[in-house]
């Protein structure tokens, strides 16, 4: 918890400081959504192998290794002059953050039943929402101008400007992240043989995600929460853009916004966790129908607070209903694959659909499409999703009953 808390800490902070070296380099008001594409885009792309390699050894050793390429993501990061360098040293932290997540998560299903698993993914669903508000203000207060001389008047070695401190201060998290994954446990499971030809991690890959979008709950806890996380990664950027428009508010401050939502969820997460069981996780999505409604109602707000409400309301209802359909997911991956395998699944799902979202969000800002419209575009599209999943899930659901009854009869009429 504490090596998943200090990564993701980070990972937050470090999205910020970039958003900002980005504006120091001048680069178009597009390439700011890119950050998050190009950190996705190997979480899609390795996703056939990333699994497999979380299954090859110890969880905590496969985190160590994660953060570290992370570390070498911010060195690059360090030294990019150029708006291009900086994307690519972006996509390398997220080659790492790729690496780490089958493991984060796989660890849980190794060392809890099942019947723990929604209460486990509260708690780290909840730690991580707190990383992510405190990495939002860490990342806000980063780029603040006087923090940032504050920090540079340390005279460390081999920095001379203050985004350069910015970053420095996130790798050091990153480090503290590290020494936390070396006490990690082994938690006793065998582990598999890592396959070393790519073609048979591609087939294994496709069979597993197969597996997962054929099984009656597994399409619809995975439809749920591949739509949440692209929604989510769309919403950090579309928060920061009706902050500037709606309350005038610069980038520093902006940030602080996203972390306003983060509390919700955590809120959310945690209700979730004391108050639904694994076996009635399908229920809360009609919460998801509600959140975009909500969403659209932002655009009728210009006062802080009432801002504050909608965002932790928003992140509230949005916790509330992902946390059970992520242990749930969880769950049936692990009983039909593996812990590392189900998780990697997963990602590629997720992070196809913040790919896409994303990509239609820049195409959006690139047209100078206003933000109050971008949000209208949002909300109905979040609602109708989740209406159209809920629809698909109560035919599933039919579809068990009619063939529970048909296989009643059969045995009555047998006797």
């Amino acid at each position: 918890m504490a090596a998943q808390f200090f990564s993701s800490l980070a990972d937050n902070a470090l999205l910020v400081v970039a958003i900002a070296l980005l504006i120091e380099l001048h680069a178009p008001a597009y390439l700011t959504p890119m950050l998050k594409f190009v950190f996705v885009l190997f979480y899609v792309i390795l996703a056939p192998f990333v699994g497999a390699f979380a299954d090859s050894m110890p969880k905590g050793r496969v985190m160590f290794i994660s953060n570290g390429i992370k570390i070498i993501g911010c060195v690059l990061l360090f030294f990019a002059v150029h708006q291009y360098l900086a994307l690519a040293a972006y996509a390398i932290v997220g080659l790492g953050a790729a690496a780490y997540s089958p493991a984060k998560y796989g660890i849980l299903t190794e060392l809890l039943p099942p019947e723990k698993l929604v209460i486990a993914n509260g708690w780290i669903e909840g730690l991580t929402v707190a990383s992510i508000v405190l990495g939002t203000v860490l990342g806000g207060l980063l780029i603040t101008p006087a923090i940032a001389d504050a920090l540079l008047a340390i005279d460390f070695p081999f920095i001379d400007t203050s985004m350069e401190v910015s970053i420095f201060v996130v790798a050091i998290f990153y480090g503290l992240a590290v020494i936390f994954n070396l006490y990690i446990p082994d938690t006793g499971i065998d582990h598999r043989i890592l396959k070393k030809n790519p073609l048979f991690l591609l087939h294994e890959f496709s069979h597993c995600v197969k597996l997962l979008w054929t099984d009656k709950l597994g399409q619809i806890s995975l439809a749920v929460t591949t739509l949440f996380w692209g929604a989510g990664a769309t919403l950090q950027f579309i928060v920061l853009k009706w902050a500037e428009v709606a309350l005038n508010y610069s980038l520093s401050k902006a940030a602080l916004l996203q972390g306003v939502v983060a509390v919700g969820i955590a809120i959310g997460a945690v209700m979730a966790a004391k108050l639904v069981a694994l076996r009635q996780s399908v229920r809360v999505i009609p919460l998801g129908i509600a959140a975009g409604f909500v969403v659209i109602a932002m655009i009728m707000v210009t006062d802080l607070w009432i801002a504050v409400i909608f965002l932790v309301l928003i992140g509230g209802l949005a916790g509330f209903f992902v946390v059970p359909m992520n242990a749930l997911l969880q769950h049936r991956g692990y009983i039909l694959m593996g812990a590392g395998h189900s998780i990697a699944v997963q990602n590629f799902n997720e992070n196809l659909g913040i790919l896409i979202m994303l990509s239609v969000y820049a195409a959006l800002v690139v047209f100078e499409v206003h933000i109050y419209t971008i949000i209208m575009l949002f909300g109905l599209f979040l609602s109708l999703c989740m209406i159209l999943i809920r629809k698909w899930h109560l035919l599933n659901q039919s579809k068990e009953d009619s063939l529970h009854l048909i296989g009643t009869k059969e045995r009555m009429h047998a006797r």
